[in-house]
């Protein structure tokens, strides 16, 4: 999710990212530079942290539930983790839970040495692959579906790592961008669509990747590309790069939900601005429906760029009425729904002032359950706003995600239970309107979504899964017809 976001609760209101990823070899302070990237990333995960460094001999790892300043901020800390390789990942629990022994870097010591690995995705057929590999033998340690990936590696008859690790990658479905760490060095690879992202940087004679380029930001490092969907890129420390193409080239589908919504806006994202990108998607969500309102109105801090790219092709002022709070511990940790909802109350403040007899339009970047918008629908009107509208920039919600989101079953979905109007009368709102699928197209840069072979996994607004679903036809006793393309 977006940076901190004050109306996230446990019950999922907000969708989450999984988690963010960050890796840095041939540098002196690898574990510093690795934890200053993850500080970069922790609007990715903010449920645990996790750094594991080599220092030429020996792997070393502290892993820690809660924030990353809370786990690596002091010079302890660091120092406990030398090495010139590091890599770390800031997480929320999807496949897995949030135990202690599912923070990663996962790390095991295999017949080669050892192996540690980051994962940023979801591997939507790691139950089947865990009951077939403990119906060989396998004991597993976590509950994590990255150790699934750990297993494949070390049951593998290819001789070399990186042929190993293709073994592996060749049997698994659905997303992933990782960093693996091995004495040999670091790989750092991404699924065949790209579904997740991950992107690569210099830093002097250093080679970092991250889930985002804004990490590089913060470390002072330069983006060099984004890692392709499909490559694997092995980095040695004798400075040597290679670059490796094994499942063949297929049709990117990388996650528009990033542009709309789990990137940082100051990051880059498919060679595009993320900022630049929202502000788009606000314009065209006033050309396709424009309300009749005295202010634009952010729903911080998630809408705020869409709200200006609306108020900007709307000509209507541009205004924060609703002022939120940056000392408040966050909604998701209150134990009951009555201390969740006074918590919002703390957070968010109506603009009275500003808002009061006045027309609004509030621009959020999506609509989840809805119980978030019924409350700043209710915030509003308390504070005397004359009509409430609601623009959101991104199409409905109405499919859960299997590839790294943390999204609620598809039945507590308000876009999945209702249509449109009774969506509005749900969050009680005087209209309410969804950026179109073809109008978020757009605003990324695309004429249309080509329905045969759509450019982006939208599957969460379309229900078009890019990938075989094996888990959850298992679970459901159906067939695998919910499968598209495989990915390998």
């Amino acid at each position: 999710m977006n940076f901190t976001d004050p109306f996230h609760d446990e019950h999922g209101d907000k969708l989450r990212e999984e988690c963010g990823v960050f890796g840095a070899i041939n540098a002196a302070d690898a574990t510093a530079v690795t934890a200053l990237g993850l500080h970069a990333l922790q609007h990715r995960g903010q449920e645990a942290a996790g750094i594991t460094s080599f220092d030429g001999t020996e792997f070393y790892s502290r892993r820690g539930t809660g924030h990353v300043a809370e786990n690596f901020s002091s010079s302890e800390a660091i120092a406990e983790l030398p090495g010139f390789m590091a890599a770390g990942h800031v997480r929320y629990s999807t496949t897995g839970g949030s135990g202690l022994r599912n923070v990663q870097p996962l790390y095991a010591d295999l017949a080669s040495g050892g192996f540690a690995v980051a994962h940023n995705g979801n591997i939507s057929n790691a139950g089947t692959l865990r009951h077939e590999l403990v119906g060989r033998g396998a004991i597993f340690q976590s509950t994590s579906d990255t150790e699934v990936i750990i297993h494949l590696v070390a049951t593998s008859r290819y001789p070399t790592m990186i042929d190993r690790l293709v073994d592996a990658l060749r049997m698994v479905e659905g997303a992933y961008s990782l960093i693996v760490m091995t004495p040999e060095g670091m790989i750092a690879c991404r699924d065949p669509l790209g579904i997740r992202p991950l992107v690569m940087g210099k830093m002097g004679d250093s080679v970092v990747f991250a889930s985002e380029s804004v990490a590089f930001d913060v470390i002072g490092a330069q983006l060099i590309r984004e890692v392709e969907p499909g490559e694997l890129i092995r980095v040695d420390f004798d400075g040597s790069i290679q670059s490796l193409h094994p499942f063949g080239k297929q049709a990117a589908r990388p996650c528009i939900f990033e542009h709309v919504y789990f990137s940082r806006p100051d990051s880059i994202f498919g060679g595009k601005s993320v900022y630049s990108v929202r502000k788009a998607i606000g314009a065209q969500l006033a050309l396709e429906s424009p309300a009749d309102v005295d202010l634009v109105i952010p729903v911080p801090d998630s809408g705020v760029p869409a709200a200006i790219g609306y108020s900007q092709q709307s000509g209507v002022p541009f205004e924060l009425g609703i002022i939120r709070s940056h000392y408040v511990g966050r909604t998701f940790i209150q134990p009951s729904d009555g201390a969740r909802n006074s918590s919002v109350k703390r957070k968010h403040n109506a603009n009275r002032a500003l808002v009061e007899g006045k027309r609004i339009v509030l621009i959020d970047d999506s609509i989840v359950r809805g119980t978030t918008s019924l409350k700043i629908v209710e915030m509003m009107r308390e504070a005397g706003a004359a009509e409430v509208h609601f623009r959101v920039a991104s199409p409905p919600t109405a499919h859960s995600c299997f590839y790294g989101v943390d999204t609620p079953e598809r039945s507590k979905l308000l876009a999945a239970r209702m249509e449109l109007e009774p969506m509005r009368e749900f969050i009680q709102a005087d209209s309410l309107a969804f950026v179109s699928i073809d109008g978020l197209y757009r605003a990324v840069g695309m004429e249309e979504r080509k329905k045969s072979c759509p450019q982006f996994c939208d599957a969460c607004f379309t229900g078009d899964y890019p990938t075989s679903l094996t888990d959850l036809a298992r679970r459901e006793g159906k067939d695998a017809q919910l499968s598209f393309d495989k990915v390998a």
